[in-house]
């Protein structure tokens, strides 16, 4: 792991202590609103007993969704954050989930291991070749038919809004995740061959799923 993943790393590890009310009050209905959302276009009903990845889990609010929503399903949580991945511990439910701390470039899953892949709100973290080559493990692990849901901010549009992500966007230190979050598609193109795009109800994310073969109806 390079020197800034690992200080990202330590920085996660502090930020865990906080990172509950933190969300809590900056995003207020969204995160919950980003659960189900995730939960809901999964659309795992055929699938009787689905192994469930969720990548960059943080404290576990998704992969704990999923697992009460899928009670016969395998169900794995990963982040490279100790800190993080302690939090997610301490929650109900958390005993039907898989925990493991590594890094989302190199995972430790044999090949198609997974039917459902997801990873919210982490991407823009990464720099570009290190986030293609998450990408790249991503679709890796996923089944043939299965699907990768990846959520991420969407550009505000109105003007003040707009600054203030941007601002938020210049804090990260980094033109990349700017350029990440306005660039669409692409950087999911380049990997899946299939590729199509949703938002969450409220507008301020953006769901991209991602297949290596399209699902026959």
């Amino acid at each position: 792991m390079s020197g800034l993943r690992t200080g990202r790393r330590k920085y996660y590890d502090i930020f865990s202590h906080v990172y509950d009310k933190f969300i809590q009050m900056h995003s207020r209905w969204d995160e919950k609103d980003t659960r189900d959302v995730l939960v809901e276009m999964a659309d795992l009903g055929e699938t009787p007993d689905p192994y469930i990845l969720d990548i960059c889990c943080g404290t576990g609010s998704v992969i704990l969704a999923f697992a009460n929503n899928y009670p016969a399903s395998l169900t794995v949580g990963y982040d490279f954050s100790r800190g993080m991945l302690l939090k997610t511990r301490e929650k109900p439910g958390a005993q039907r989930v898989i925990l493991i701390e590594g890094d989302a470039i190199s995972l430790p899953f044999t090949d198609e291991s997974f039917d459902l892949i997801t990873c919210s709100h982490a991407l823009y973290e990464l720099k570009g070749r290190t986030r293609q080559n998450a990408l790249g493990e991503m679709k890796r692990v996923i089944r043939s038919a299965g699907v990768v849901l990846i959520m991420e901010h969407e550009v505000p549009k109105r003007p003040l809004i707009k600054f203030l992500f941007n601002l938020r966007m210049a804090a990260m230190g980094s033109a990349d995740a700017r350029e990440f979050v306005s660039s669409g598609l692409a950087p999911f193109t380049k990997i899946f061959p299939h590729v199509s795009l949703a938002h969450s109800p409220s507008g301020k994310s953006k769901l991209i799923m991602c297949r290596k073969q399209l699902v026959m109806s």
